[in-house]
């Protein structure tokens, strides 16, 4: 009996422990599957590519998309174009997106050509820009108008300046500046990679020889990876198209180079492909190079490796593992965003709609912008008519209006009469470019726009003329009256 008792008592203790046990086992389960979704809120950022995506005009300018994961991409801003050069030949190739070391400064670079828009091969190879487009930023968001930046104009007989890309060299204290310049040899064709030391992105030093291949073969396109302490055999790793996509590493930027390969092994040669552009996997040790398909009109292709020193590893990607988006994407840089910066490209570049403004009282005219002037004109659909209606620049609940065709230029009143003007990013610029969106003045279905620091005066046509105006008669609320459409 004494010894059942004992048995009792040993098993209401084990009872005790099991549910313990069991108890702290639910508890974990529980703590993990709430804190489960917490963890994928805060999922690492995402990378910015910055490229163009065709010729033409349109197709020649500065566009931006975003992915998660490296390998799928989406076009922002609904595919539209991100900046616009209003300098050189007004059409930019090539960019290259840039950070600075501190992360308080941005410069998008980029090749000044825009092939079929009054320009040909023959004259961009032969007497083409030898200058450069650059934009600044201190946000990725607002964006300084562009500038040129001449750096072949040093170069004897240098007849233009290609496929520019930047990066920053702890040896010296400024930027590397690379780009590739036809200077002919025995009268043929001859580009050749220079370089020149810069900080600001508006005066460099005298341009060098930085590669050049034996004999006539020519090379154009060049993009440099600084390597983590432990991967590979050297510090930096650069990709160039010479006739093939050869591989090269260095220790220092401006030391001396070590041919690793190519990837003809993997079938890809620079009658191929063109524009490497290299990216580094947050999550994981892998690097992806992708290669613009130019003689299949194709686009990007990702090619993989876990060491970009070792031609060996790349591998091409498998079938459906990756999308490039709705726009082909062509020669650029890809950017890996901090969360900060990741939340104000999505803000800044929504897929916000497409709007048309239709005038209440002479409703086949629409506003419209030319030479940056604005007003309203009959049976206009083109994009001179076409708007992203922006959160108000200067306050909650309020209306921007910025130009799909130039991109970062809003409606702005100065003097009470309307421009297309640049936002310079000061607080003036954002109140003159702020409006209440209301009920329409003259039909309540319709739409007025009240002056955000003026808001006495509404949005009217005069004589077909945009004017910020006071509203005190019929015809005047029927001036200032108009519909949202597309």
């Amino acid at each position: 009996m004494a010894f059942t008792e004992r048995q009792e008592m040993h098993m209401s203790a084990l009872r005790v422990r099991l549910s313990a046990i069991f108890l702290a086992a639910c508890l974990l389960f529980t703590g993990h599957a709430l804190t489960a979704p917490d963890r994928a809120a805060a999922a690492d950022p995402g990378y910015l590519m910055t490229h163009f995506i065709g010729e033409g005009a349109t197709g020649q300018q500065i566009y931006f998309s975003h992915s998660s994961d490296g390998l799928n991409w989406t076009d922002l801003g609904g595919g539209g174009m991100a900046l616009r050069s209003t300098v050189g030949t007004r059409g930019v190739r090539d960019p290259a997106l840039v950070r600075s070391p501190d992360g308080s400064r941005y410069w998008i670079i980029a090749t000044d050509l825009c092939i079929g828009c009054g320009q040909t091969w023959s004259q961009a190879i032969n007497d083409g820009s030898r200058s450069l487009v650059v934009w600044e930023s201190a946000d990725l968001v607002t964006w300084s108008q562009p500038w040129l930046l001449n750096v072949a104009g040093a170069i004897p007989d240098g007849r233009n300046a290609w496929a520019p890309e930047a990066i920053w060299n702890p040896a010296t204290n400024d930027y590397v500046l690379y780009w590739a310049t036809n200077k002919p040899l025995d009268g043929a064709t001859k580009h050749r990679v220079y370089y020149a030391r810069t900080s600001d992105f508006r005066s460099i030093t005298t341009p060098q020889v930085y590669i050049e291949r034996p004999g006539t073969q020519e090379i154009i396109d060049t993009q440099i990876v600084e390597m983590p302490a432990g991967v590979g055999g050297f510090r930096y790793v650069r990709a160039s198209g010479d006739g093939q996509i050869t591989i090269e590493g260095s220790d220092s930027i401006l030391g001396t180079w070590t041919n690793l390969g190519n990837l003809s092994g993997i079938g890809l040669t620079g009658s191929q492909v063109e524009g490497p552009m290299w990216m580094k996997f947050r999550d994981r040790g892998e690097w992806t190079l992708y290669l613009d398909q130019y003689a299949s009109g194709r686009g990007y292709l990702p090619v993989l490796t876990p060491d970009p020193s070792a031609t060996g590893t790349y591998r091409l990607p498998a079938s459906g593992s990756y999308s490039m988006g709705g726009t082909k994407k062509r020669h650029g840089s890809i950017l890996n965003l901090t969360a900060a910066e990741e939340a104000r490209v999505h803000a800044r570049w929504a897929g916000t709609p497409v709007n048309r403004l239709q005038s209440y009282n002479f409703q086949d005219r629409y506003v419209r912008h030319a030479d940056f002037d604005v007003r309203i004109d009959q049976n206009i659909s083109g994009p001179d008519a076409r708007f992203r209606l922006r959160p108000g620049l200067a306050g909650s609940g309020t209306v921007s209006f910025e130009s799909v065709n130039f991109p970062g230029y809003f409606l702005r009143h100065a003097n009470h009469d309307f421009r297309l003007a640049h936002n310079d990013g000061t607080t003036r610029f954002a109140a003159d470019a702020t409006f209440r969106q209301v009920a329409g003045l003259a039909d309540s279905g319709w739409s007025s726009f009240r002056s955000y620091n003026f808001p006495d005066r509404y949005i009217r046509h005069y004589a077909y003329e945009l004017r910020l105006d006071p509203v005190t008669t019929a015809t005047a609320r029927g001036d200032a009256t108009f519909r949202v459409t597309s």
